[in-house]
């Protein structure tokens, strides 16, 4: 029996959940049929069969995740392979252990991973164990901020009255994946300023203005359209802006990349992004049109806010957000007016980019929002 597995998905994906199998064990196949569909951290993506021949056997159940090189299908009278024998499927959830291990008395241990250390007796980690507990959710009463008994026992409680844990997958899970490595690796900093926009037209297109002004940004610092490489303490300045557009759907946040997008006009940039919104929604946009962005824009003010501290991403090193259109009384000529105002965020890694460079960058991006049409 030939066995297929979860090829790789580029990106560094590591894994992908079952979403629809399209055929079923006995089924006859062809070549480039399709054969699975399943959802990664980007979208969901066809499968198609790399064999002709009878399905012997489906690996996983809709609903599994199935890690790249885990077996997805067995074939029979299939004409390529790579000739795996059936070990069984790896697909699935981890198993979570109920058994309680003894452990001898020791001194109160901190947590064994990175992170603040929880200081807790062997016995009281073998109750939260047993009670599936994690101890970073647990708030100490004992003395020198030691985790006692019985607060493991009102956090067991605490948890059974919120119901049971949903786990994050597909797009979620990548977002905390990715945002976890944001926070843990990128040196971020943030400044903040606004653009008076009173000479814009009544209809003027916001998104569309605020990725000209980004491009205008680029061309004044090419610092913050890059690539930071930590392992080898490189950076490389991409001379193409491809800018990801952050876009809150329910399903979690989405980036596809919007390419090339100072040398296309308005109308082009504005048919590429309703494309784009569209291909999100519907779950099928391409894997390609996910990834490469050399810098971010999220225009979050749609929703609301007017400040935040958008998180970059590697290998990128910035993004700038745009909050909430308002009007403010300001100081015009001496005497108080009323101006449309955009607030900005500008986040970057500060590994890479200077204080002086994020300034001239935003400096440039308020110049050209401040301009008429």
């Amino acid at each position: 029996m030939k066995i297929f597995k979860l090829p790789d998905l580029g990106e560094g994906l590591q894994d992908a959940e079952i979403v629809e199998w399209h055929v079923k064990a006995g089924d006859e196949i062809a070549a480039d049929q399709p054969l699975v569909s399943v959802e990664t951290a980007k979208a969901i993506v066809d499968i198609p069969s790399p064999f002709s021949g009878r399905v012997a056997k489906l690996y996983g159940e809709v609903g599994q995740l199935v890690h790249v090189g885990a077996p997805l299908a067995g074939f029979e009278g299939g004409t390529a392979g790579d000739g795996d024998a059936d070990s069984g499927t790896v697909v699935g959830e981890m198993q979570v252990g109920t058994e309680v291990r003894t452990e001898a008395p020791a001194a109160i241990a901190p947590a064994a991973h990175g992170g603040p250390a929880v200081r807790a007796t062997p016995a009281v980690r073998a109750l939260a164990r047993q009670l599936q507990v994690e101890l970073e959710l647990v708030t100490p009463s004992g003395a020198d901020g030691v985790v006692t008994r019985e607060d493991v026992q009102r956090a067991a409680r605490a948890l059974a009255d919120a119901g049971p844990a949903e786990p994050l997958r597909g797009v979620r899970r990548a977002m905390a994946q990715n945002m976890t490595l944001a926070q843990s690796e990128v040196a971020a900093a943030t400044v903040i300023d606004d653009a008076v926009i009173q000479a814009w037209a009544p209809a003027t297109d916001v998104t569309i203005r605020l990725i000209r002004a980004l491009v205008a940004g680029c061309r004044a610092e090419p610092a913050l359209n890059a690539w930071y490489e930590r392992h080898t303490l490189t950076r490389r300045l991409i001379p193409r802006i491809d800018v990801g557009i952050a876009v809150d759907l329910p399903d979690g946040l989405f980036v596809p990349v919007l390419r090339d997008v100072a040398r296309r006009d308005a109308d082009d940039l504005r048919r590429g992004l309703d494309r784009m919104r569209a291909d999100v929604q519907a779950r099928r946009i391409p894997a390609e049109e996910l990834r490469g962005h050399t810098i971010t824009l999220s225009n979050f003010g749609m929703i609301g806010g007017k400040y935040a501290s958008p998180l970059v991403v590697p290998p990128t090193v910035a993004i700038l957000g745009a909050g909430r259109v308002h009007e403010q009384v300001l100081a015009v000529d001496g005497a108080p007016a009323v101006r449309r105002v955009l607030p900005l965020s500008l986040s970057f890694d500060h590994r890479v980019v200077t204080g002086g460079e994020a300034a001239r960058f935003l400096k440039a991006v308020i110049e050209d929002l401040e301009h008429a049409d």
